[in-house]
């Protein structure tokens, strides 16, 4: 299989070449794609040294899958271009999630929505992700009816530069900032752009996101961003009003028994998820699983997942799987 990486020397690319290795995805021609400062230079994959191609090369390739994660901005512009030529585009901006025509997909919940005529598949927000995996299983059983998120967000999840201006703090280094106040020794309720509701995209991202993956817009969504100094994911403090009343201990069986879930809950022993426990993995890791006494038929979870993995390019190299195996022949 032909296939491109569009932003490929980029934080998330980086993870996308590494699970598509990982994972054994049949590449047989590989395309990194990045902006034109990076052409020329090369990424490495399966030991070998590949070199950084620009878009419109790769466009002429009529790759068989391109896997995006390079901004909203390019992904309009480019991946109706890739997908004019037969290719399957997975794009990880926001350019396309909540467009009507467009699926928005985690594979272990709703994969069986796609037909080969989607050419363009949007890949969730990466808190979105985490929390959908924890609570789609949860849902079709006591059904939802609101939740109320508070997230803890890795810097990673801003780039690279926030990663460098994380570390040079720590280091006393004054260098370029992503971020408006230092991150070290600091958190700061505030992802994405303001909005004038007083909300912050990455807060609606969570309300919107989340119901068309769980196909339910009856579900009430409200949601607060933090950003902290953390570099192995997201965390997210998760309350859940069911419809019905629920068993608690049914409640850990079916997380035991969701796919890509790992439940972390033995308090006696500390056990539950953190962010440097989860860095590298896969999982979505589910602890700290409790009834909300002070409201009736309602929960608390603590939901951890690597950002850039299940968060970004595994979910998106998940897609690429079931595309491969159900549309590429």
């Amino acid at each position: 299989m032909k296939v491109a990486v569009v932003g490929a020397t980029g934080l998330v690319g980086s993870v996308i070449l590494k699970v598509l290795e990982e994972r054994n995805f049949p590449v047989s021609q590989l395309l990194p794609v990045a902006s034109s400062k990076s052409v020329g230079k090369t990424v490495k994959f399966k030991n070998k040294d590949v070199e950084v191609i620009d878009i419109e090369q790769a466009i002429k390739q009529k790759c068989d899958i391109a896997i995006f994660s390079a901004g909203s901005s390019v992904s309009l512009k480019y991946a109706p271009l890739f997908a004019e030529t037969g290719t399957y585009v997975i794009d990880n901006s926001s350019a396309w999630r909540m467009n009507d025509d467009i699926k928005l997909i985690v594979p272990e919940i709703n994969a069986g929505l796609l037909t080969s005529k989607d050419k363009i598949i949007a890949n969730p927000n990466c808190s979105t992700i985490q929390l959908v995996v924890a609570l789609a299983d949860l849902h079709k059983k006591y059904k939802i009816k609101r939740l109320i998120i508070s997230t803890y967000q890795s810097v990673t999840g801003t780039g690279v530069k926030a990663v460098q201006q994380l570390e040079n703090e720590r280091s006393g280094i004054d260098g370029e900032k992503a971020y408006p106040f230092e991150i070290d020794l600091n958190c700061f309720p505030h992802g994405g752009d303001f909005l004038e509701n007083g909300y912050t995209t990455e807060e609606i991202k969570l309300v919107n996101e989340t119901c068309k993956i769980l196909g339910d817009n009856n579900i009430q969504v409200t949601a607060t961003v933090v950003r902290v100094p953390v570099l192995g994911g997201h965390s997210e403090a998760v309350n859940i009003e069911f419809e019905e009343d629920f068993d608690i201990n049914d409640i850990v069986t079916i997380l035991r028994n969701t796919k890509g879930v790992s439940v972390l809950n033995d308090h006696s022993k500390n056990h539950y998820p953190m962010p440097k426990y989860c860095q590298g993995k896969d999982d979505v890791f589910v602890g700290r699983i409790r009834r909300d006494f002070s409201n009736p038929k309602s929960l608390n979870l603590w939901i951890v997942a690597d950002n850039l993995r299940k968060g970004a390019a595994t979910n998106a190299v998940q897609i690429g799987e079931y595309v491969k195996t159900n549309f590429c022949f």
